[in-house]
C-alpha cells in the first residue's frame, strides 16, 4: 500500500450532508463539481488531528510554492465549528451541532464504495445523512487575493445508514401504516344473479339466453322443446239434406236439385 501524502487523511466515521457524489453540481455562476459537506464528531480528535497537521503541512507547501514565501497572517482554512457560525454569519443547522463542518470537492468522478470495497451500484443507497469515510486531501490556493487552504475530495466508504437529511423521507414517513384489506364482495345467492347483458361476443347464460342463431348449438339441458308438427284441420262431415216437409234426412238427396 502507497504511503499517502502529508496533506492527505482519511476522516474515522462521519455523517455527510449535501451529497452530490453521483454527478456534479454548481451553484449560479460556478464549475460544476462532485462535493460532500462533512460532519466530523468532536469526539474523533484523532482524525482532527490527523486533520490538523494535513493543514499545517499544505500551509508550508503554499509558503514554497504558491505564496511567494509569505505566510498569510489570516490562514482561510475549510474547517468551521458546528456550535458556531457559518462564514455568512449564519448558523449551522442543527445536525452540525457537536461536530467540526467543512466540504470537500473534486471536477472528476469520485469512487463511492461498501464496506467491503464493493461498488455502490444502487444509487438510492448513496444520500445526506448516512455515514461514511472519506479521503481528502488539503491545498494552498491563491486566486485573485484570497489565499487559503482548500479541500479535496477523494474516494468515499459508505459505513453505515442514517437518518435522512434534506427532505429525503422513508417509505414508511411517506405513506404510513398499511391500509385496510379491501374486503372481498359476497358472492351472488343462487336463482339471484342477476342476467347478463347479452352483448356482441358474449354467450348467453344458461336458462336466460336468446335462441340460438343460425348454426349455432343450443346451449345444454336448455334446449326449447320440440314444437309439435302442424295438423291439418279436420274437414267436418256433411249433413245429409232434410225433408222440407217431414224434417227428416232424405237418403237420396232433394228430389228436383
Amino acid at each position: 500500500m502507497a504511503k499517502m501524502s502529508p496533506t492527505t487523511v482519511t476522516t474515522g466515521q462521519a455523517r455527510l450532508s449535501y451529497v452530490h457524489l453521483l454527478k456534479p453540481y454548481a451553484r449560479p455562476g460556478q464549475e460544476p463539481k462532485y462535493t460532500v459537506t462533512i460532519l466530523l464528531p468532536k469526539s474523533d480528535v484523532a482524525t482532527k488531528q490527523r486533520i490538523d497537521a494535513a493543514i499545517e503541512a499544505a500551509a508550508q507547501e503554499g509558503v514554497n510554492k504558491v505564496w511567494n514565501g509569505v505566510r498569510p497572517p489570516q490562514l482561510k482554512t475549510p474547517i468551521h465549528d458546528g456550535d458556531g457560525l457559518r462564514p455568512n454569519g449564519e448558523p449551522f443547522g442543527p445536525e452540525c451541532k457537536g461536530h467540526w463542518v467543512f466540504t470537500a470537492s473534486s471536477k472528476q468522478p469520485v469512487e463511492v464504495v461498501d464496506i467491503n470495497l464493493n461498488p455502490i451500484l444502487n444509487h438510492t443507497e448513496i444520500y445526506s445523512g448516512m455515514y461514511a469515510r472519506v479521503n481528502v486531501s488539503f491545498f494552498p490556493f491563491s486566486n485573485s487575493g484570497n489565499r487559503g487552504i482548500g479541500c479535496g475530495l477523494g474516494p468515499v466508504q459508505k459505513l453505515a445508514d442514517g437518518e435522512p437529511l434534506s427532505g429525503r423521507v422513508s417509505a414508511e414517513q411517506a405513506f404510513g401504516s398499511s391500509p385496510a384489506p379491501v374486503q372481498p364482495q359476497a358472492p351472488a345467492q343462487p336463482g339471484y344473479a342477476p342476467a347478463a347483458q347479452a352483448g356482441y361476443g358474449q354467450p348467453a347464460q344458461p336458462g336466460y339466453g336468446q335462441p340460438a342463431a343460425y348454426g349455432q348449438p343450443q346451449q345444454p339441458g336448455y334446449a326449447p322443446a320440440p314444437q309439435p308438427y302442424p295438423q291439418q284441420p279436420q274437414a267436418q262431415p256433411q249433413q245429409a239434406p232434410l225433408d222440407p216437409i217431414t224434417g227428416q234426412p232424405l237418403s237420396g238427396g232433394i228430389m228436383g236439385l
